[in-house]
């Protein structure tokens, strides 16, 4: 199997596992009791709080962790609505991950009103929509910083600084971004940020979100005091442990990193125009403001389903689109969005590479990809 859908999940690496499993085991204790089992769990959580922070720029009180990417960014939209006050008014794009698309959906519910902007064919919103969407009573905007299905990289710092002008909150998803892109948060007009352990090679189940000092927003999850009363809950220590330790290696391998992930790139795009022929598939997402990881593949003639059954068939793990949605044979929201030709956007892949992936990984894919083509166009 070659996997190639680190974009849903990557797999934990050996010493983010390695220190995560003392708090399983000897130091299992809950860092709320006063103990000397509570105790350290206690001082875990606040290392890994003070590693976190020094890595993204921000100030350890600004670092709040939670369950996941979905409960972060959750956590932003409905905490950032219980305090506007007379404010009704959120700004987002069509492109975001259902996490937010979705919680903007219950806000509607809840007597709030949401413009959802257009993006262009590449996946971009337009800052000057950004500009023109905005009214009196708007009191946020939510835009990620780079898309989880195309890889696109949205204008964040310019749309953030409009936002500090207006005195609006600015709330990014940057989930897909961690790892990749540079973050930090004491340089970016952002209010709001949200992230996930399990796209770093950290574990699944706990994710974290920086507010800035001077936003108050109201908890999501009512219960014990933790997290300075933001975020109900007994902390997960090893997934807190390991979170840190992920962010650590992300932070101090980055640049080889992404070296890696633009060659693996560069050599899936070579082998697809040897195999299958650059007239035969079309990519998908901005061709430079972009992730190096995602490569969003559209093969006209060959359905999405069918081309993705047939690579699972060969060995190759590979997706449509968000793991949130993937399982759905509806057309990505993403690509629908960006307004392609229903023959692009029936038939898109999404291929996401990583560290568990070589050069060769890529030559062999787009051999086999050829090959299913061949077959599949020929019925």
């Amino acid at each position: 199997m070659i996997y190639l859908d680190h974009a849903a999940t990557t797999p934990v690496h050996p010493e983010v596992l390695e220190a995560m499993l003392p708090y399983f085991t000897l130091q299992f204790g809950n860092p709320s009791s006063l103990h000397a089992y509570g105790r350290d769990a206690r001082i875990a959580v606040s290392r890994a709080r003070d590693e976190i922070a020094g890595w993204l720029g921000c100030s350890p009180s600004e670092w709040l962790f939670t369950g996941s990417g979905t409960e972060s960014d959750n956590t932003a939209l409905f905490g950032a609505a219980s305090r506007a006050g007379e404010k009704r008014h959120i700004v987002t794009t069509q492109v975001e991950h259902h996490a937010v698309l979705h919680a903007c959906e219950r806000l509607e519910q809840l007597g709030f009103e949401v413009t959802y902007l257009p993006v262009d064919a590449t996946g971009r919103v337009s800052v000057e929509e950004v500009q023109a969407s905005l009214r009196p009573d708007t009191f946020l905007i939510s835009v990620m910083y780079a898309n989880n299905e195309v890889g696109t990289v949205q204008p964040i710092v310019e749309i953030g600084e409009l936002a500090r002008s207006r005195g609006v909150l600015f709330h990014v998803d940057a989930v897909q971004a961690l790892g990749t892109l540079p973050i930090r948060l004491n340089e970016l007009p952002v209010d709001l940020m949200s992230f996930s352990a399990h796209k770093i090679y950290g574990p699944k189940g706990v994710g974290g979100l920086y507010a800035h000092k001077a936003v108050h927003i109201a908890p999501h999850l009512y219960g014990g005091s933790q997290e300075r009363k933001r975020r109900a809950g007994t902390e997960n220590v090893p997934g807190i442990v390991g979170f840190a330790k992920a962010m650590r290696l992300a932070g101090e391998s980055r640049d080889i990193r992404v070296r890696l992930l633009e060659e693996l790139r560069e050599e899936l795009i070579a082998g697809l125009n040897a195999e299958v022929g650059s007239e035969h598939y079309r990519l998908n997402g901005h061709p430079t403001e972009r992730l190096p990881q995602i490569l969003n593949v559209s093969f006209p003639g060959a359905s999405t389903d069918t081309m993705l059954m047939n690579l699972d068939l060969n060995g190759i793990a590979a997706a449509s689109g968000s793991a949130c949605t993937s399982g759905s044979l509806e057309v990505s929201h993403v690509l629908k969005a960006m307004q392609l030709p229903d023959e692009v956007t029936g038939s898109a892949i999404r291929f996401s590479m990583g560290t568990t992936n070589e050069p060769s990984h890529m030559r062999e894919v787009s051999r086999r990809i050829g090959t299913i083509l061949r077959r599949v166009r020929s019925r």
